[in-house]
């Protein structure tokens, strides 16, 4: 039967019919079986989107346990570029709202929608009255997210230990970039967690599932003392304006265990905000390691430390300083000469000469052993980022003048952590303690996990030590620190140093100084070793080490043994007071000096060479003579010393 012309037709038409659902039967194979994978993460990346869950980062405390960094809740903002209809629009909302460079913002914006990125932070841990007025907006392409903020609930204080935090580029944790916020950084930080959010057609989110938990940082306790150090800065500002001092640095540290207590720098910053114009230049930079000075006089202890080892010196040997000592092509020489004195003099009265000429004694390499020993040249291995190890040239790079100048504190540059730990040496009996700032850490809901001090390396004697230690009590008792480093109710010792500054462009020493102060307390049984420096300083005599620095040395001592219990070993009224009343002094800054701190008058046995003395064998002869005084009511005791020498000439070290 032949077919009709409508059947034919409709035949065609199932057979297109056939041929449209086998095609799409075979593109739906296509995009369920051989295209799934691809179109379910191109699903996913329009639906739902991954985040990082910031980790709660953990505090900084100081040793009583008390806050110096923690981090708090709070909200950034962000936006899709690409969602955004009028860039310029956007820029002038928010750069209003949040204080930002309207063309900074309208700049980011455009660069982020030319690259196709879609996602740009617009500021990051806003104040909760900026969010809420962004919000009010109702924006559709801006987004909230929750983030930590972190804060120094004690701002200035010991910010160069404590460091900051800042945001790389567009990461999404903060960073340490300074202090122990840097050095621990990886401790302090933990580990981010990760949210898969959900969001609809406009990219709003509705609904977030956490896939990995965050993991909070670990708790880091220090070793700073917050009460000393903030009488540390305290005695540090007043001074640095009375001084005319441009910057300065005091380390205060247990001598035994090398636990760091203080540890204050002029000028300081608040890490709560980021740098900014105003901020005075280098406010950031933590002096006290990163910084290398020359020492001047205070580096006289370790020459005589090597002479009292090597070469058998004892502190009456007679030294025979003239009134000069000419060096080549330049003079050394002392303002008020002695003539012949006795090593413990030399160091009393801050001899140049006879510093010079001890170290010439020595000799070069072990002149040069000795200092290394003492650490100089090396860093000391604090828990900071961007330690110096100073400067000392090596023995075989000498020049002919080199035994003589760093004899007595040139020619050689040394941080002051490095001079805090030389003098801890001398205060616990011989051994080099390596600095402690970090206690122990914590993780959350864990037990602490305390470090102990490193074993600390003999590097001299015990009995040389208690020798140095006589003879740094006799700087405060009669030497260059009398009446400004003694204290009361303990006894005290210590040395001053005032190094010219050397000025680079005209190749000469300056009347500026670096005025410094090494001292601890009580001389028999230390517990506290402090130095002081002072970079800067004018003025004449009144920018010397003594009257600048060994005041906040006593000022900073004093508060340190009350606060850690020290039994007091001197009486707290001088037996001079109780004898008769004592003149009042003026120092060398035009103030009057307190007579309840200037040590008694003494009797002191005087050889027939003039200004020489016979310590005993312990070194502690003025000490025993002031307890013998008060014993016996005497009434003529005389002081042997003299007026603390002034400026010397070619280089000052004292």
């Amino acid at each position: 039967m032949q077919e009709t012309l409508s059947i034919g037709r409709l035949k065609w038409l199932l057979r297109i019919l056939l041929i449209w659902i086998a095609a799409i039967f075979g593109r739906l194979i296509w995009l369920q079986v051989f295209k799934h994978d691809e179109l379910l993460r191109l699903a996913q990346q329009q639906q739902q989107k991954h985040i990082e869950v910031p980790a709660m980062r953990g505090s900084i405390l100081d040793r009583d346990g008390q806050p110096l960094a923690k981090s708090l809740p709070a909200q950034s903002i962000c936006v899709n570029p690409q969602h955004i209809p009028d860039a310029g629009v956007a820029a002038d909302l928010l750069a209003g709202i949040l204080g930002m460079d309207r063309g900074a913002l309208y700049h980011r914006i455009q660069s982020a929608k030319a690259r196709g990125s879609g996602f740009l932070w617009i500021k990051r841990k806003v104040e909760d009255s900026e969010a809420e007025r962004v919000r009010r907006l109702n924006l559709e392409w801006v987004e909230f997210r929750n983030e930590m903020r972190r804060f120094y609930p004690r701002g200035e204080l010991a910010s160069h230990v404590v460091g900051s935090t800042g945001i790389v580029d567009d990461d999404v944790a903060e960073r340490g970039n300074a202090g122990i916020e840097q050095q621990y950084d990886e401790e302090l930080a933990g580990r981010s967690g990760l949210a898969q959010v959900y969001t609809d057609v406009k990219q709003n989110a509705y609904d977030s599932v956490v896939t990995r938990k965050p993991d909070p940082g670990e708790d880091v306790t220090l070793s700073i003392d917050s009460n000393l150090q903030y009488v540390a800065e305290r005695e540090l500002d007043k001074t640095i304006q009375t001084s005319g001092a441009k910057t300065g640095s005091i380390v205060a540290l247990n001598p035994n265990t090398g636990d760091v207590l203080v540890m204050a720098n002029y000028p300081r910053f608040d890490p709560n905000g980021p740098p900014t114009g105003g901020e005075v230049p280098g406010a950031r930079s933590n002096l006290a390691i990163t910084t290398p000075f020359e020492p001047g006089s205070v580096f006289k202890v370790i020459t005589l430390t090597a002479a009292l080892e090597t070469i058998k010196y004892k502190p009456e040997t007679i030294i025979p300083c003239g009134s000069s000592l000419k060096v080549y092509d330049r003079v050394i020489k002392d303002e008020h000469p002695h003539g012949a004195m006795s090593m413990a003099d030399v160091l009393a009265h801050s001899s140049n000469v006879g510093a010079v000429m001890i170290g010439q004694k020595v000799g070069e390499r072990a002149l040069y052993s000795y200092q290394r020993k003492f650490g100089f040249g090396q860093k000391t291995g604090i828990e900071l980022p961007g330690e110096s190890a100073g400067l000392l040239k090596h023995v075989e790079d000498w020049s002919a003048t080199t035994i003589d100048f760093t004899s007595f504190g040139h020619e050689v540059a040394v941080t002051s952590l490095q001079l805090a730990l030389a003098g801890a040496a001398i205060a616990n009996g011989g051994m080099l303690v390596k600095p402690r700032l970090v206690l122990a850490t914590q993780k959350p809901g864990q037990p602490a996990q305390h470090y102990a001090p490193d074993p600390p390396t003999r590097i001299i004697a015990p009995e040389t030590a208690i020798q140095m230690r006589g003879m740094m009590e006799g700087v405060v008792l009669r030497g260059t620190a009398k009446g400004f480093a003694n204290l009361k109710g303990y006894t005290s010792a210590g040395k001053t140093g005032t190094a010219q500054i050397f000025d680079l462009k005209s190749h000469v020493y300056t009347h500026r100084y670096n005025a410094s102060f090494l001292g601890f307390a009580p001389v028999e049984n230390p517990q506290i070793v402090i130095i002081v420096t002072l970079e800067g300083t004018d003025g004449g005599e009144a920018g010397f080490g003594a009257p600048v620095a060994a005041p906040v040395f006593r000022e900073v001592a004093t508060a340190a043994l009350r606060m850690l219990d020290v039994p007091k070993d001197l009486p707290d009224t001088p037996v001079s007071a109780l004898l008769e009343p004592a003149p009042a002094t003026i120092s060398a800054t035009g103030q009057q000096a307190v007579s309840s701190v200037t040590p008694p008058p003494v009797q002191v046995d005087e050889p027939a060479l003039t200004g020489t003395s016979t310590p005993s064998s312990d070194g502690n002869l003025d000490r025993r003579h002031f307890f013998a005084a008060a014993a016996n009511g005497a009434k003529n005791a005389h002081d042997p010393g003299g007026p603390p020498p002034g400026r010397t000439g070619v280089q000052l070290a004292r």
